[in-house]
């Protein structure tokens, strides 16, 4: 039995294979308002038809000026529950669950006026400096997640994922590279860490379904956090009840990075293994043979798939092809599944 097809249970979710839509931006908002277009239903449904057991949804802003451009899903405002929860049930008629990525883009945000961030440092020369978020600019953030939560459950998501990396508002409190505060959420990194445990804790009071959490496990430059601090930060969300972590990489620094099939998953099987957490391998995973030799060495518990499911949203079905595995079709297409 392939592993990669193999059920895995979360608190209150079961996913029927291991194999998640990895959450990527579709700048596809018509309207500038954060509201699902006919796109997203057929980009996301289209997945769960080829049989992804999570698809989760890009990030989605939980303020308007946490949006990385003025085309990014919000989930902000009421109004944009029911197109949500029209395509979670969409979702779930696949027997696919539905997870959402809750995000704010800080100092990365391209088209808002104000931009923010947790210290007034540009990303690089050509994006602005953000002003710095005062005591109520981040209770005003905290908020904005535990109520896009609170959303989440009312569109029936099955889980939610906080992004807490690639630069964006999270990463930068995270990183030294971008935090330079000297006030309770800068300096140590317990103080950098404060933040998302506040964002944690005010979600989890919302949302009582998994919460999984995307850091960056390196960032790349000898001044940013290192190995050890993931290890503290990763238990640590072990620790506020997080079910896993998706260990993305870089982002928070403009640097170059050197990518090669799976280059990311040596940190996520380090953590996996030094915290006993679940994680989730992500990063040029594109062959059913290289997400089953990661789950049968116990180096992640869920597979990201991302460009590869871009190309082909039946990825699922050649992954059962290459490893011998018979993959049960939609009865819709049963006539022609291999």
């Amino acid at each position: 039995m392939a592993k990669l097809f193999t059920p895995i249970s979360f608190k209150n979710m079961t996913l029927k294979n291991r194999i998640v839509m990895s959450p990527m931006c579709m700048y596809s908002c018509e309207e500038k308002d954060g509201m699902i277009t006919p796109f997203h239903m057929t980009h996301y449904i289209s997945r769960a038809v080829g049989q992804v057991g999570l698809v989760m949804l890009e990030a989605t802003a939980v303020e308007p000026a946490g949006r990385i451009t003025a085309k990014d899903l919000g989930i902000w405002d009421d109004k944009h529950i029911d197109g949500l929860s029209e395509l979670v049930e969409e979702l779930h008629t696949f027997g696919t669950k539905a997870g959402i990525q809750l995000a704010h883009a800080g100092r990365k945000a391209m088209d808002e006026e104000v931009i923010y961030g947790p210290s007034p440092l540009a990303f690089n020369d050509k994006l602005r400096v953000p002003s710095e978020l005062d005591s109520e600019g981040i209770n005003r953030v905290i908020d904005g997640f535990a109520n896009a939560a609170k959303r989440a459950k009312k569109a029936g998501f099955d889980m939610i994922e906080i992004h807490a990396a690639h630069g964006y508002l999270i990463n930068q409190f995270l990183s030294p590279l971008s935090n330079k505060r000297t006030d309770e959420y800068g300096g140590s990194r317990e103080n950098r860490f404060r933040f998302l445990k506040e964002i944690i804790e005010a979600t989890k009071k919302e949302f009582s379904n998994p919460i999984f959490v995307r850091i960056s496990s390196d960032e790349y430059h000898k001044d940013g956090n290192t190995l050890e601090d993931f290890i503290f930060f990763s238990n640590s969300l072990k620790d506020l009840g997080i079910e896993l972590i998706d260990c993305s990489s870089g982002g928070v620094a403009p640097v170059q990075i050197n990518t090669y099939p799976g280059y990311q998953i040596k940190r996520c099987e380090t953590i996996k293994q030094a915290v006993g957490i679940a994680t989730g391998a992500v990063g040029l995973i594109s062959t059913g043979i290289q997400a089953e030799e990661i789950l049968q060495n116990d180096r992640a518990d869920l597979i990201f798939i991302g460009r590869a499911l871009l190309r082909n949203p039946y990825w699922a079905l050649n992954a059962a092809e290459e490893l011998g595995y018979s993959l049960e079709s939609p009865i819709q297409y049963s006539r022609g599944w291999r």
